[in-house]
Parts: structure tokens; sequence; C-alpha cells
């Protein structure tokens, strides 16, 4: 077994400098998002528990989020180095270089605490996979955010309705969703 036998890794996906590029992303919700995942990052630390950056290199050489665009690299909120650092181009962090899944069953990990952005995307589609794979799935609602969308008819769904949407359907299956104070008060 590995040195976090039964623990709990705190998995902080995509949050790169190119999010904040609201020309191209649209209005977000939740302001507060980047300060609860610095406490939660700080918290992890504290215990001496598995952090996970997890990077997206999208495959569009225009998005902000290409690996040689500036928007690719981190936010400042994203100290230290972490235990392991994934470079994804899909959804999941499980579809990550390195592997996420081998190196969490390698360490004895049992359970992830799911932080970063966006709520609806890559944060969910990793909630949901991590919970089949049979972990204990944490997802911690206010420590990430997420994007207006607009449909081809022009109808705006709103990023608050989104992510809040995307807790309930995963509180109701798929594992816990809570709030940065649940976790650390």
């Amino acid at each position: 077994m590995g040195e976090w036998t039964d623990s709990t890794a705190l998995i902080v996906v995509d949050v790169q400098k190119g999010f904040d590029d609201e020309v191209y992303w649209g209005p977000r919700n939740n302001p507060d998002s980047e300060a609860n995942i610095g406490r939660l990052i700080e918290a992890w630390r504290d215990q001496a528990w598995p952090v996970v950056f997890v990077q997206h290199a999208s495959k569009n050489p225009s998005s902000p989020l290409a690996e040689n665009s500036a928007g690719y690299q981190f936010k400042s909120v994203l100290t230290g180095e972490p235990d392991l650092h994934v470079k994804k181009s899909a959804h999941s962090a499980f579809y990550g270089e390195p592997d996420l899944h081998g190196w969490l069953q390698k360490h004895g990990v049992s359970g992830v605490a799911i932080c970063g952005i966006q709520t609806n995307m890559c944060c969910e589609t990793t909630a949901r996979q991590a919970s089949d794979l049979g972990y204990d799935m944490i997802f911690v609602e206010d420590a990430m955010h997420t994007f207006d969308i607009v449909t081809p008819t022009h109808k705006v769904y709103r990023a608050r309705e989104i992510a809040r949407y995307t807790a309930v359907t995963l509180a109701a299956d798929f594992g816990r969703v809570v709030r940065t104070t649940d976790l650390l008060d």
C-alpha cells in the first residue's frame, strides 16, 4: 500500500489563467471559487494529504487553454508542487498523463475531493468517473465555477443555474456535494 492509504486526494481541475478571458467564456458564477480552492490546498497540505493538479491542454490552437498560450499556465492560487501533475486534453482527469487512477491505486487513496474549473464540464466529468471507479467522491461546489451557456437559438442558461443542476445531479447518485466550510470546519 501507498503512503496515503485510505485517504482522500484533492483533485484541482484546470485552474488556469485562460479561464479569466471573459470575452471568450462569458459571465461566470462564484467569484469566491479561487479563494476556496486556495483554502482547500492549504488544508490538504497542512494534513500532508495528497494534492493533484490537473492541467487542460486544448487541441484547438486558438483556445485560451492551448498549450502554447499564456492561458495554459496555472493561476497564482495554485502554489507549491503537487504530489501529482496530470496533463489532459479530454474532459476527465482520468484520461490524462500520468494515469490518475493508477497513481491513486498505487498510493492506496480511496477518495477524491474535486474542485476547479468548469463545474459542469471537466469537474463533473471527473466526478462521475471517480464515482464509477469506486472512489468516495466529494464535489466541493463552492470551490469551482462555470460560465453562462448561450444556445444556438440564443437562450441563455446562467452559470449559477448550471452549477446548481450539476450539484443536484451528482448528489443524487454519484457522491457527496459539500461546501468548503463543510470540509474545513
